[in-house]
């Protein structure tokens, strides 16, 4: 086994957090953000999939864009501008 390896099975093994601090350790991972932008997990994660979806076509359609410059002239832009509006104005 590697050093480091040896060494995090040695310090994890010994780490054994009570309950206090996995509360507060699950908070910061999954609540804390949400709430930052007055959404609870699941409204954030809707949010964040449906971003991450405009996203994804509008890469798509900035690839078909390079390869043939006649085709989705505007849509890339226009998508990331409705998606920054959105941002912006939650």
């Amino acid at each position: 086994m590697g050093t480091f390896l040896t060494a995090a099975i040695l310090f994890f093994g010994q780490f054994q957090p009570d309950f206090l601090t996995m509360r507060t350790m699950i908070s910061k991972m999954f609540l804390d953000h949400p709430a930052s932008v007055e959404e609870d997990y699941f409204e954030h994660m809707a949010f964040a999939g449906r971003f991450a979806g405009s996203l994804f076509l509008a890469a798509g359609a900035a690839l078909v864009h390079a390869i043939i410059p006649c085709l989705f002239e505007k849509t890339a832009g226009n998508l990331i501008r409705k998606m920054y509006y959105r941002i912006e104005n939650r």
